[in-house]
């Protein structure tokens, strides 16, 4: 791997593979966010669960809808200015916000995800770049590990490389989208296990009575932001992975982990 390739995959591990984001807005709220979510009512529970799985079907239509045609660069910048705006209407009017709002965060994020796809070299008018877009937000709902052999990364990933596989070739055979298909309603389901942590850990952020509506704005950049950093490590690596393949990449990029 040369000195570049090395010094990238080096900067993916790092964002990979840092804490998550509860820590982020532990530092953010001053409280300890993990704490707060756990004590949330199981109505909440039950809301956000709703609304993360229809963010994510919303999220998946448009990824394989509409973000198909002519490569385009996108503002960062833009994207996190968008999903602060929506996080201070969440923020100002709280919980019950959350059904409206966090599909629009979610696809303003895969927007963002999708152009950090491009940069390095992805195809997303393909189903399987498409949906490594929306696999994201599924590994942006783990927590950092120092050991990424185990739970790391590569380890979260796997677990979600055959619903990705069968997925993708489900959409290649079909040409469409089709509504309540198994295969899908499976994709979705797994990812939204893991986003739904992390939404949960946004929403606690967000009920923090000092927060408001300036809060909920900071709440929903960090939420961005977050997002973009895995997005970028997690592109990275496939970049990599198509110079070098797997088995490379994996034993160094493991390598890195340990001893960062």
């Amino acid at each position: 791997m040369t000195p570049k390739d090395l010094a990238s995959l080096r900067t993916a591990v790092r964002l990979l593979e840092r804490p998550g984001l509860a820590a982020r807005l532990t530092n953010l709220v001053g409280k300890p966010i993990g704490l707060i979510g756990s004590a949330l009512p199981a109505a909440a529970s039950r809301a956000i669960a709703t609304a993360t799985a229809k963010a994510l079907e919303a999220a998946l239509k448009v990824a394989l809808r509409t973000m198909q045609g002519t490569p385009h660069a996108g503002s960062q910048r833009l994207h996190k200015v968008l999903a602060t705006a929506s996080g201070a209407a969440g923020g100002a009017f709280g919980l019950a916000t959350l059904p409206i709002e966090l599909p629009v965060s979610t696809i303003i994020m895969l927007r963002s995800i999708a152009d950090i796809a491009r940069s390095e070299g992805e195809d997303i008018s393909e189903p399987e770049p498409a949906l490594s877009c929306i696999q994201v937000f599924a590994l942006g709902g783990r927590a950092g590990s120092a050991n990424a052999s185990e739970s790391g990364y590569f380890a979260a990933r796997g677990m979600l490389a055959k619903s990705v596989t069968e997925a993708a070739r489900f959409i290649a055979e079909r040409g469409v989208i089709e509504e309540g298909a198994p295969v899908l309603v499976r994709f979705i389901a797994q990812v939204a296990s893991r986003f739904g942590v992390v939404v949960t850990q946004k929403v606690a952020a967000q009920t923090v009575p000092v927060v408001g509506a300036l809060g909920g704005a900071a709440v929903n950049y960090a939420f961005i932001e977050h997002f973009q950093e895995v997005a970028r490590g997690h592109f990275t690596v496939r970049r990599l992975e198509r110079v070098y393949g797997k088995d490379v990449v994996r034993t160094e990029y493991e390598r890195l982990a340990q001893h960062r």
